[in-house]
């Protein structure tokens, strides 16, 4: 019992701390309420369909017909076969959403700092400090919880880095396995892909390391056991990856096959991302000082500055009301920074960024070189076309032309969540050594000396020459000139110039306050367990109240309001009662930015961070400025648009070419340019055009259509069509679907028939004379391999598992 007490007792006590702490931030979810987020609310309306039809049937629908015309579900929570991982994972989330990834974070950054042989106290305190960095927060408020997943599992994966490169072989993989495992199911691989750059970082210093050692072998030994735990990792993912690898070809992050613009002009990028797509949220470099002091540029895009802002006294003595001036003032532009839109800064906090350049004094060795790598790394490429503005080197170009995958990914100022990761780590381990006596008391007298009258004289610098460094002018300020005059302009930089010093001074404060808390320490006035619990008190207010100003209790709704985001209008309803397979278009809100058409029905639009990417080439070349051709020829039936007093109309399109129909003639091109031009003049009721790459199957000569011809949908199900035809001679059909060369396998009569693409991004087929049955069933065969291999490697780490823990009782033994 004694041994249980003090070897278990004190790690279930934190956990249990973790959980308080988790469900006391998000106190609402104890209410059954959930957080608003407006990610989330996207979602919800594009999975609605694939999700009601599992709750109706209980079977697993790979295809949804509710978004861009179509396309694969997934990106929208498919669930897959053997999928066991995915099991350990909603096990360990077992608080309500979004307690349960604040628990993650802790619980994977404690796991890490243990491994790092820090005391359990220290690593709590760290977790802590880790999961209340307000990005980490944030994007909670907005939605992006894959995100969010996807970092909390990376402190694991580096703790079984550690263990394996500790000669801890079995362990580590067994950890490593399971946490990058856990990590590639998190389903963001973005994050993933700046975790590996990380671990690149590391490796790099540990083979320098090894070879100055002469322990090359054990260093090679360990990264095999890594790479054992990757593939293994990778298996037990292996659905999820073909899958979105599949689609990813397929959408906008693939390679695109167009060489021009919509205008016509040469396309600088036919592969992934374009590079002004990727840097277009470019970290400032004088925001990086957002790390430091949260508000450095203002904070988010709008801020509340209160009734004691000068933007209140103008407004005031402009003659509106007090009602009227309190209410301007709760979204003031207060963003001076360069980046189109900022929910929050990224602050990591004064406190932990202290005791980091404290560590930076005090540590030697591995950790200290790899944590201050990583970051710099991080940082230099968060800035992204402005590190090319300040050196001429264009970094972020040279990676997405040579560094595999880089082009993949966009916001590139999301990278600096390897800060986030590395700056608490060093933060601890800086605590951790100071409080050992492996150094000597005037080197840590100095080292703190050091790091406090740095931080303390760089915020009295910015404090005293606020005015002549800084013009507090940002990207979007054009825009407030000439909407209310360059004089309210003026009084906004005012309240930006107060911001700025309400929170400098109060980064100072804590610096200080940090500072003399270590100092009592070092000279005897304070014990242990108080530096640590007053640390600890420091960095919970230094974070919670920078958090709490972005996302708090307000953002809680009732669970049926998240459960039922979009509210139903009288357009909607009359939509409803036509019960004909058919499309809507969404002008009344941003069509390709929203997914409430396809919360109530069969949208051409849709809201994903990866469109289909024909999809969206016709949304840029045709949708945008109002094309009834393509509306035409994806049978869009009705349109929702707003009235000038905001209420939502619809009209239906009686040109609509329906749901399938003949044709009678075929246009061959001969590049995707003139496939997606040719749409213009084309009548698609009467003509196909078709890619000379199908032309093996387009056997006829001469297409016409009988009087009598007909070709009628039967019966739709997500992943099913059936269409029954009459035609006294062989003709070639077009249907108003998505083309996906992926799974849709076509049936005449029974029988498998090939089918190819026509009007750039439908599907069309040659039918036989006479009548015919013909279905489309989406089988994809990228689920059924995936699901073996995860299969067999849930099977194999199964037995390594037992054995591990076989091996292990033995040793005891």
């Amino acid at each position: 019992m004694k041994d249980f007490t003090q070897k278990y007792l004190p790690h279930l006590i934190v956990l249990a701390l973790f959980i308080i702490v988790s469900l006391f931030y998000f106190s609402p979810v104890m209410q059954g309420k959930q957080i608003l987020q407006s990610d989330i609310v996207q979602y919800t309306g594009m999975a609605k369909q694939h999700n009601d039809y599992r709750a109706e049937t209980g079977e697993e629908s790979y295809w949804t017909n509710s978004a861009f015309g179509g396309m694969p579900t997934y990106q929208l929570g498919a669930q897959y076969p053997h999928n066991y991982i995915k099991n350990i994972d909603r096990t360990l989330r077992f608080l309500p959403r979004p307690a349960d990834y604040i628990f993650l974070y802790f619980i994977g950054f404690y796991i890490l700092l243990l491994v790092l042989k820090v005391d359990y106290k220290l690593a709590a305190l760290g977790a802590l400090g880790f999961g209340f960095s307000t990005y980490l927060i944030i994007i909670l408020g907005v939605g992006h919880n894959a995100k969010a997943h996807a970092i909390a599992y990376m402190p694991m994966v580096l703790a079984g880095i550690f263990l394996a490169f500790r000669k801890k072989y079995l362990l580590g993989f067994i950890l490593f396995t399971l946490a990058m495992a856990l990590e590639i199911s998190a389903n963001h691989f973005q994050m993933t892909y700046y975790l590996l750059l990380l671990v690149l970082v590391i490796g790099v210093i540990y083979l320098v390391d090894a070879f100055k050692k002469k322990e090359l072998s054990h260093f090679f030994k360990a990264v095999g056991i890594m790479v054992a735990g990757v593939i293994i990792a990778i298996g037990l993912n292996a659905t999820n990856i073909l899958a979105t690898q599949e689609y990813a070809a397929e959408s906008t992050r693939g390679t695109s096959e167009l060489t021009i613009t919509p205008e016509g002009a040469p396309k600088d990028n036919t592969q992934g991302l374009s590079k002004e797509y990727i840097t277009e949220y470019s970290y400032g470099i004088l925001e990086t000082f957002n790390l430091f002091i949260p508000r450095f540029m203002g904070g988010g895009n709008v801020e509340d500055v209160g009734t004691d802002s000068a933007t209140y006294d103008y407004l005031m003595k402009r003659g509106l009301s007090p009602a009227q001036a309190n209410d301007f003032v709760t979204a003031v532009p207060t963003y001076w920074g360069q980046q189109p839109i900022v929910a929050a800064p990224a602050y990591i906090g004064a406190v932990i960024l202290f005791l980091a350049l404290l560590a930076i004094f005090l540590l030697r060795g591995k950790h200290k070189r790899w944590l201050i790598a990583g970051s710099v790394m991080a940082l230099l490429l968060s800035w992204g076309d402005n590190f090319e503005n300040l050196t001429n080197l264009d970094l972020t170009g040279f990676l997405i032309d040579y560094f595999p995958l880089y082009n993949k990914f966009r916001a590139v100022s999301s990278i600096q969540v390897i800060i986030e990761l590395c700056m608490p780590i060093l933060a601890v381990l800086g605590l951790h050594k100071l409080l050992s006596s492996d150094i000597e008391q005037e080197e840590k007298l100095n080292a703190l000396k050091y790091s406090g009258g740095i931080l303390g004289a760089l915020c009295l610098l910015f404090l005293l020459f606020k005015n002549s460094l800084f013009n507090f002018s940002g990207a979007n300020d054009g825009y407030y000139i000439q909407a209310y005059g360059q004089e309210f302009m003026d009084v906004i930089k005012e309240d930006r110039k107060a911001i700025f010093v309400e929170d400098t001074l109060r980064s100072l404060g804590l610096v200080i306050a940090a500072t003399v808390t270590l100092y009592l320490f070092l000279s005897n006035k304070l014990k242990r367990n108080a530096l640590v619990f007053i640390l600890g008190v420091l960095i919970l207010f230094d974070l919670v109240s920078v958090d709490k100003r972005y996302v708090n209790n307000d953002n809680f709704v009732s669970a049926r309001q998240m459960n039922t985001p979009f509210q139903e209008t009288q357009a909607d309803a009359e939509i409803s009662k036509d019960e004909t397979h058919f499309r809507v278009y969404d002008l009344s809100t941003n069509p390709f930015g929203s997914g409430r058409a396809s919360y109530f029905h069969n949208a051409l639009g849709g809201y994903h961070a990866a469109k289909p990417r024909r999809i969206q080439d016709l949304y840029d070349f045709y949708l945008e400025k109002g094309s009834l051709e393509v509306f035409n020829m994806f049978n869009v039936k009705y349109l929702l648009e707003r009235d000038e007093e905001g209420r939502v109309l619809f009209s239906e399109n009686y040109d609509a070419n329906g749901n399938a129909w003949f044709v009678d003639s075929i246009v061959m091109v001969d590049n995707a340019d003139e496939e997606i031009l040719s749409i213009a003049e084309t009548n698609t009721k009467q003509k196909a055009i078709v890619h000379k790459e199908f032309s093996e199957l387009l056997p006829i000569n001469n297409v016409e259509v009988d009087s009598v011809a007909s070709i009628d949908l039967i019966e739709v199900r997500p992943d099913y069509l059936y269409y029954e035809t009459e035609n006294p001679q062989q003709g070639i059909a077009v249907f108003s679907e998505v083309y996906y060369p992926h799974g849709w396998n076509a049936y005449v009569n029974g029988k498998p028939q090939e089918h190819f693409r026509a009007n750039y991004a439908l599907r069309a087929m040659v039918v036989p004379a006479g009548y015919n049955k013909i279905e489309f069933k989406f089988e994809p065969e990228v689920v059924d391999t995936g699901s073996k291999i995860s299969l067999g490697s849930s099977i194999l780490f199964l037995i390594l598992l037992i054995g591990a823990v076989f091996v292990s009782f033995r040793k005891k033994k």
